[in-house]
């Protein structure tokens, strides 16, 4: 028997089927775009706080120094549940036939 017909013959009929999500996984993004969604105002502040710094006037001193880039990467992480990544995709044409793309400038008048 080959090589193929033996990892036919070991293909799992059941569970579920290729390409359909996890139930687990499902909750947990739901679960996250709910803690997002109702987080909001509160994220929002604490976005403002990593950015702009928390200053206490009583000691003329910063409790939190300003940091403008933690709370982009903050931000990023966040999104990064809530929103899905778009995959990279890569166009590729045979050697008989190859990709040929034409850019042309077109230029017009204004009004």
């Amino acid at each position: 028997m080959s090589a193929s017909k033996q990892l036919k013959n070991t293909v799992n009929k059941g569970g579920r089927p290729a390409g359909s999500p996890n139930k687990s996984t499902t909750a947990a993004r739901e679960a996250i775009a709910r803690f997002v969604d109702g987080n909001t105002d509160k994220m929002q502040g604490w976005l403002e706080q990593v950015a702009n710094g928390v200053y206490d006037e009583a000691e003329g001193k910063y409790l939190v120094f300003p940091n403008p880039e933690k709370a982009f990467q903050m931000l990023q992480s966040v999104v990064e549940y809530h929103v899905p990544k778009l995959a990279r995709q890569e166009l590729v044409g045979d050697e008989s036939k190859p990709i040929r793309h034409v850019v042309t400038w077109k230029k017009t008048t204004s009004k």
